[in-house]
């Protein structure tokens, strides 16, 4: 007699929390100080030295799994998105400009064929 076993499982990491969008509305250039973005937004992910400031970079990320395991075959796949806020500041703290990218929620449950 053959039997055939397999599993499938998916998974999602927990860690993920999206920005608030009206917090963003807040952030004014050439006039929001670095103690404000990190009241509106709190403590960045990363902060990079420049030659005429500082930029703080804060990351959000979500990551979603699969896999389907068969008798000696395994698939699986994993997807992992971004959010990320770019703020630069100038040497006087001042934020001159910041860039936005939202894709964390196209972190998709799937097979990989």
């Amino acid at each position: 007699m053959f039997f055939l076993q397999s599993c499938a499982g998916w998974a999602k990491n927990k860690d993920y929390h999206p920005f608030d969008a009206s917090g963003l509305d807040k952030l004014i250039p050439g006039k929001s100080t670095a103690a404000q973005v990190t009241e509106i937004l709190g403590a960045p992910s990363e902060i990079i030295k420049l030659s005429n400031g500082n930029a703080y970079i804060y990351r959000r990320s979500l990551s979603k799994g699969t896999g389907l395991w068969l008798l000696i075959v395994s698939f699986g796949n994993y997807d992992k998105h971004y959010d990320q806020i770019v703020i630069f500041f100038n040497k006087k703290n001042i934020m001159t400009h910041f860039a936005v990218t939202l894709d964390a929620h196209k972190a998709a449950y799937d097979l990989p064929f």
